[in-house]
């Protein structure tokens, strides 16, 4: 396959002379999910994302899976149920991606706790069954104060009580979207980042039939027409309808929020696995601190955001909220900003309309409740899961607990991550809010309103498709047996000559793509500073994930910025000499695109904050 700045040209003009089935605006997880689907069903779709693919909200996540065990904390058991299954739906068709990690939940004795040492059993025990993982080696358990300090000696140990141990599962979030963006490709699709929607276009009867686009690179603007258009945009889709005049009220108002995460090395904060603590800040929200490839990450806040959707940047006072929480649960790391080697900052979609359950723990029903009324719902959910009864007695018996806990006003970190898919009134489709769990089910629910419009409106008939079994790049083998896959591919790696450690870093990111990647050894010189493994891997994405920069290459394909400062300080020239020498850059473009890394990397490491 290639999907490189060589086929980029050739994919535009596809756009401006093909009558699609299918437009889709924007690149993010939830666009791309809906592009591989309906490619594989047989439309002929297209894609235009305005940035790179993933440079929105799809990069800039907490980087996990999630089953989602904190809207227990609600009693959001319905949320719960359907997230920890399509969990494992997204491990079965990217299996090189979401890894298995058991997640720490330590119980202290405070007023401000979301669990304690009972509930949290009894939460874990609801979560396992609903997830189908109670009789495997993921069941959870829970260990005594002791246990826990023992494993992580830096937690705070005052009013420790103990600790919950649970299945989730990390994630490379840009990865799981190129990966997405690269399937649609190999199935026909018309994939085009740096291309911007600005303006749409309706046919005599007022329904949307295309958008006027514009070639970010080179300004050039053209007409791409289709029958129907789905808006993706994430935080943007409010925006985007604004661009549609005829849509009506049609579509979900959305209400960004921004979270922030901060890297410091291991040294600094080491974990051994992934721990999710309440801030200890009495503010309902909770903290994640995850280990990474040499380092620890921890986030998120959740404030409401109005700036540029396009740059959302960490501000000091992120920074101060996340140090304090941080400090609080591991005293003895005495973190500062000084520590900081890398973060990022996103933009949430959530759904303006929505209240109740939240994204990172926030307010809602942070009290207690009886044991009695406790009792009876889960009583009520082993009932809804045996099929005695139906999902409205389980949201019966969660009412009163939610009329209960009811607040007016609902804050940043209380607005419902749930989706939405709406038709306006000239026929555009927006598919908004949701989260990156979540993505291959919304796109399936968009996909059947898609082939029923298709047929019904324009005697278009394209397949219905398992999207359930549809894996994406990269993601075709047994998911039953990830870890030997793995290791046979990094074993191909290792016969090219690739030490062992790059090589696993070749498998655990490129899966069964891997044998493409290293062919690349055959015909490729190694490049001044750069390992073979490198090489290989930057001429790879090069030719076959639409990489057109250093900052494509190092922050969305790779994770070099945020997880490899000491690599990437040492190896970004080189980087950027071998991309220049590919793509025939001239000295002023490769010192335009060093400058807009620089410029990043200074970003990321918050050298702006550091230097006042």
């Amino acid at each position: 396959m290639n999907f490189s700045y060589k086929t980029r040209k050739e994919t535009i003009n596809e756009l401006k002379n093909t009558d699609l089935d299918l437009l889709i605006i924007g690149g993010g997880i939830t666009g791309a999910g809906v592009a591989i689907q309906a490619a594989k069903a047989g439309a002929k779709v297209g894609l235009l994302e305005m940035q790179d693919f993933a440079e929105g909200t799809s990069s800039r996540s907490t980087k996990l899976v999630h089953g989602g065990i904190r809207y227990l904390k609600t009693f959001d058991v319905g949320v719960v149920s359907d997230t920890v299954k399509e969990r494992a739906v997204v491990q079965g068709i990217a299996p090189h991606i979401p890894k298995p990690f058991p997640m720490l939940l330590p119980i202290y004795d405070a007023p401000d706790q979301t669990f304690d040492m009972f509930s949290v059993k009894i939460a874990m025990d609801l979560y396992d069954r609903l997830a189908g993982v109670e009789s495997s080696q993921y069941a959870n358990y829970t260990i005594d104060r002791d246990e826990v300090l023992q494993r992580e000696p830096g937690l705070k140990s005052d009013k420790l009580l103990g600790a919950g141990v649970y299945l989730d599962y990390v994630n490379n979030d840009a990865r799981l979207v190129i990966e997405n963006i690269k399937g649609a490709v190999e199935l026909g699709g018309l994939m085009a980042s740096r291309v911007k929607a600005v303006s749409v276009s309706h046919n005599a009867d007022g329904k949307i039939n295309g958008v006027t686009a514009q070639d970010v690179l080179s300004g050039e603007e053209f007409d791409v027409n289709a029958k129907l258009v789905i808006n993706t945009t994430g935080p943007w889709s409010s925006k985007f309808l604004g661009l549609d005049d005829e849509n009506g009220e049609n579509g979900q108002v959305i209400r960004p929020t921004k979270g922030v995460h901060l890297v410091v090395d291991e040294s600094v904060l080491s974990v051994p696995q992934p721990t999710y603590s309440d801030s200890g800040a009495d503010d309902g929200r909770m903290i994640f601190v995850v280990p990474r490839e040499g380092k620890t990450y921890f986030g998120t806040t959740d404030t409401d955001y109005t700036g540029d959707y396009t740059h959302p940047t960490v501000e000091q006072d992120d920074v101060d909220y996340l140090l304090k929480a941080i400090n609080n649960r591991f005293p003895e790391a005495n973190i500062t900003l000084d520590d900081i080697e890398a973060s990022w900052a996103g933009i949430r979609p959530l759904l303006g309309s929505n209240a109740g359950s939240d994204y990172n723990g926030g307010g809602a029903n942070t009290g207690k409740v009886s044991d009695e009324s406790f009792n009876n719902l889960i009583a009520t959910v082993d009932k809804f899961n045996n099929g005695e009864v139906e999902r409205e007695d389980v949201e019966k018996s969660i009412s009163a607990l939610k009329q209960s806990s009811g607040e007016k006003e609902v804050s940043a970190s209380q607005v419902s991550r749930g989706s939405s898919l709406d038709v306006g009134e000239d026929g555009l489709i927006t598919l908004s809010g949701g989260k990156i769990t979540d993505y291959r089910k919304m796109a399936a629910g968009a996909m059947e309103l898609i082939t029923k419009t298709l047929k019904d409106e324009f005697n278009v008939e394209i397949k219905d498709i398992d999207s359930t079994k549809l894996q994406v790049s990269g993601g075709h083998f047994d998911p039953t047996n990830v870890e030997k896959t793995l290791g046979f591919y990094a074993n191909l790696a290792v016969g090219k000559g690739i030490p062992e450690d790059e090589a696993k870093d070749l498998a655990n990111r490129f899966g069964s793509n891997t044998g493409r990647v290293i062919s690349y050894a055959d015909d490729v010189d190694v490049a001044p500073g750069l390992t073979l493994a490198d090489t290989i891997s930057l001429h790879y994405s090069i030719d076959s994930e639409m990489t057109l920069t250093p900052v494509d290459y190092l922050l969305r394909r790779t994770n070099f910025v945020l997880f490899h400062e000491d690599k990437l300080m040492e190896k970004k020239d080189a980087i950027i000499d071998e991309m220049a020498r590919v793509l025939g850059w001239s000295a002023d473009e490769k010192q335009k695109q060093t400058d807009e890394l620089n410029d990043l990397i200074a970003e990321t490491r918050l050298d702006s904050l550091k230097n006042k």
